[in-house]
């Protein structure tokens, strides 16, 4: 995957968006190689997935790195999605999230709130809950799950 994940990100810079996620699923038949792919502004639609899998596919093709059946997807991680690196987390300050503690916060397991500010200790988040504004600090090492959100 690594190798894959060497090339296929320089195709997908030329196509102005990003690798998200590159995934091998074997629970399917034929496997699926799955690209999941993002843009900064968040605009993923099919015509681009459409034009990222016919480059992708075509150095597929040339280089023969997969010898047997398979098909290809490449698809948008979807607007609530798993932030799983440091990039992905900074990119969401003044944007909504959802976070999941290990342990409780001030009583909460789980909130939805704006991120303020990323530190390598902690999670900056505020939020109201019954009109009033809240303030929440979530150390990193409490953290189980981070994801974008979209609050309507």
């Amino acid at each position: 995957m690594e190798n894959l994940k060497t090339w296929i990100e320089p195709l997908l810079e030329a196509q102005g968006c990003s690798l998200y996620d590159l995934e091998w699923d074997t629970k399917m038949k034929p496997p699926v190689l799955r690209v999941m792919i993002d843009r900064e502004d968040g605009g993923v639609d099919l015509d681009l997935c459409a034009a990222c899998s016919e480059e992708i596919s075509k150095r597929l093709d040339e280089t023969d790195e997969i010898p047997q059946e398979y098909m290809l997807e490449v698809c948008s991680p979807g607007a609530e999605r798993e932030l799983r690196t440091e990039k992905q987390i900074e990119a969401q300050v003044g944007k909504y999230v959802t976070v999941k503690m290990k342990e409780p916060v001030d009583g909460f397991h789980e909130v939805l709130a704006k991120l303020d500010e990323v530190s390598p200790e902690a999670l900056k988040l505020s939020f109201f809950i019954k009109g009033r504004p809240k303030k929440l600090s979530v150390d990193r090492t409490n953290i189980a799950l981070i994801k974008s959100a979209v609050k309507v």
